[in-house]
């Protein structure tokens, strides 16, 4: 730990001019090469001469690709839509999200961003990361590691689930950092607590994957680790933006263009208002232009306490449709109906997300004239299957539920 660089790198503390004309500069070079390598954005942008999009102004024209719309297209354009500029033969990996939509990945020094992120949480070389996010499929595990690996961090493949042998591994190797989702971490270091093992070592923290409310924050500080920081990202874009130590806000990630629209559109709003989030993204690989992330968010205004010049959005502030992440995973009001058509009982079904202790819950409320236990059984795989995350089920009488067009109701709250 002897790299005592307050910042990343010289990008975090450009003046607003100089990262305006440059990521103008990267915007048309990135419309370019999206029209020349991308099928769809050959199609979508066939009219758009590259060198007019000259500001924010002119990117506001072009129109929103949204992730709800990327289930469709995928399935017409197996496997990535059309929307990779890079043949799938080429790249390193393909992964799989809930709903499913997939993602490639490439073989390129912190592909998804994810160091910036850490640096800001403390993380420094030398120390050892403890990663307790997925592997299998999805990229987060893959994500993450690329990030502590770029600010010269050794990993821990740790993954998630075998709470006993990750108990023991952390004791074992006294990692100093950790990435993952803030409850696992909480539960990591209360039931070791509880089972007498030394988990004193972890001190810094940069989680994501779901809501960090302040009483989940300051039950982690309290457990012993010093610095909890968040980021938010999704499995498409990479990193969008992260907190720092002034806790104001999230600063947006120095290689995206951050909009927000009103929902439903492409027109954004005033700053400090609420409205969707859509991003650009220089990534060659996987060039996504004016993507509509379907999460809420708004721009913060003045510059931020810690030094770095960047916008700011004030985080994660729930979805613009019914999508939920729950434990980590976006869980699509599709997953939740494909429930229902694999069991004819079901008259009609609705997924409650509550939160109890800062850990999430899902319950299937399923209208069912006539349920049993082997049918509650049943549902319960079924939600697991389609859902990738177990959930309660409780069969309640038909025509009980509210007629209001919702498949999943979250009424988690983060206070």
């Amino acid at each position: 730990m002897t790299d005592a660089r307050k910042y990343y790198d010289d990008l975090e503390t450009r003046s607003a001019e100089q990262r305006t004309s440059d990521q103008i500069a990267n915007l048309q070079a990135q419309i370019v090469h999206a029209k020349a390598n991308s099928d769809y954005f050959g199609e979508l942008f066939k009219d758009v001469d590259p060198a007019s999009i000259d500001s924010m102004e002119a990117l506001a024209t072009l129109p929103v690709t949204r992730k709800s719309d990327l289930i469709g297209k995928q399935n017409e354009n197996p496997p990535l839509g059309g929307l990779n500029a890079e043949p799938v033969g080429d790249v390193s990996n393909v992964f799989m999200s809930p709903g499913p939509i997939f993602e490639p990945g490439q073989d390129i020094k912190d592909y998804f961003r994810m160091g910036r992120a850490m640096w800001a949480a403390g993380f420094r070389p030398g120390d050892l990361v403890y990663n307790t996010f997925s592997y299998h499929m999805t990229p987060a595990g893959h994500m993450m590691e690329s990030g502590a690996r770029a600010v010269g961090c050794p990993v821990f493949p740790a993954g998630i689930g075998n709470t006993e042998m990750q108990l023991q591994a952390v004791s074992t190797l006294k990692p100093r950092a950790y990435v993952g989702t803030p409850s696992f971490l909480k539960i990591l270091l209360e039931k070791g607590k509880e089972a007498g093992m030394d988990m004193s070592s972890i001190k810094v923290a940069s989680v994501g994957g779901e809501a960090l409310p302040p009483s989940l924050r300051q039950a982690l500080r309290d457990l012993g680790v010093e610095t909890v920081i968040q980021s938010y990202g999704t499995a498409d874009l990479g990193l969008i933006a992260y907190e720092t130590d002034a806790m104001e806000g999230m600063t947006i990630d120095e290689n995206v263009i951050v909009e927000i629209v009103r929902p439903g559109t492409g027109d954004p709003v005033a700053p400090g208002e609420v409205g969707e989030v859509v991003v650009t993204t220089f990534n060659k690989t996987y060039p996504l232009i004016r993507f509509g992330t379907g999460d809420m968010s708004a721009l913060m205004e003045d510059g931020s306490a810690c030094g770095r010049t960047g916008p700011r959005i004030k985080g994660w502030m729930g979805r613009a449709d019914q999508t939920a992440k729950i434990k980590g995973m976006f869980v699509h009001p599709g997953q939740v109906v494909d429930v229902q058509k694999a069991h004819s009982e079901i008259k009609k079904i609705r997924l409650v997300v509550t939160s109890e202790d800062n850990v999430d819950i899902m319950t299937a409320h399923c209208e069912v004239a006539d349920g049993n236990d082997a049918l509650k059984a049943n549902v319960e795989k079924s939600v697991q299957a389609k859902c990738k995350l177990r959930g309660n089920v409780e069969f309640v009488e038909p025509g009980s539920l509210p007629n209001d067009g919702k498949v999943i109701d979250d009424q988690r709250t983060y206070e």
